[in-house]
């Protein structure tokens, strides 16, 4: 039904046009410092969401935490999801009032801060500050986007492209936090990767936020 109505829709905006490229032409658009650190940044955001997503369930069984039987701490998955659903209402309305940069480093921060809050904590507030990053993560993906395909004109389409590559995130860096978590075997020192993307995140946020 989607490519349905994108077919009847694809001559809608006259004003655009996509200028034809073959092969890995588009990975040029990587050398526009924008592009290029927004790129990374939906690198790092898909990663940092799905590390976090990932290792719910073992940190809320965790006797310091929550102590939860497995299935129980599966339950509360639905949680950090559905704030991320809940976020992105929140964030449309906050959006029309704070510029997208902006809010971008303010709910990269908050996540920063609710990761070391659940960190430096026991028992459900552990727990359920890690499971409201859900909140946090809600704006980032299409702000990053739309900030970084920011002016590429005829590009865009190629720009889009390459951005929708590099969800590929969500397979790197979760492996890597996990590699650390066996290694530290501590599931505290791991989140120190997801937060490290959301410094960077957050760095985007503050250079992004004036108009291209």
């Amino acid at each position: 039904v989607v490519a349905a109505v994108v077919w009847m829709f694809r001559n809608a905006l006259k004003g655009e046009k996509h200028e034809a490229s073959e092969g890995l032409a588009g990975l040029d658009l990587l050398k526009r410092p924008r592009f290029g650190f927004g790129a990374l940044c939906i690198f790092l955001y898909v990663g940092a969401e799905v590390s976090i997503g990932s290792l719910i369930v073992n940190y809320l069984m965790q006797s310091h935490v929550m102590g939860l039987e497995e299935q129980a701490a599966g339950k509360l998955i639905g949680l950090y999801w559905a704030g991320a659903m809940v976020g992105r209402f929140i964030g449309s309305g906050l959006l029309r009032m704070v510029s997208p940069g902006k809010l971008l480093a303010i709910v990269a921060v908050a996540a920063i801060v609710l990761i070391l809050i659940s960190t430096q904590t026991i028992g459900a507030i552990s727990g359920y500050s890690l499971l409201a990053i859900g909140l946090a993560n809600a704006i980032m993906f299409p702000t990053i986007f739309t900030l970084a395909c920011e002016k590429l004109g005829a590009r865009a389409a190629d720009g889009s492209g390459i951005i929708n590559v590099a969800i590929v995130g969500g397979a790197v860096v979760p492996l890597l936090t996990g590699i650390i978590a066996d290694l530290t075997s501590s599931l505290a020192i791991a989140l120190i990767l997801p937060m490290l993307c959301y410094a960077i995140i957050a760095l985007f946020g503050i250079y992004a936020r004036r108009p291209a």
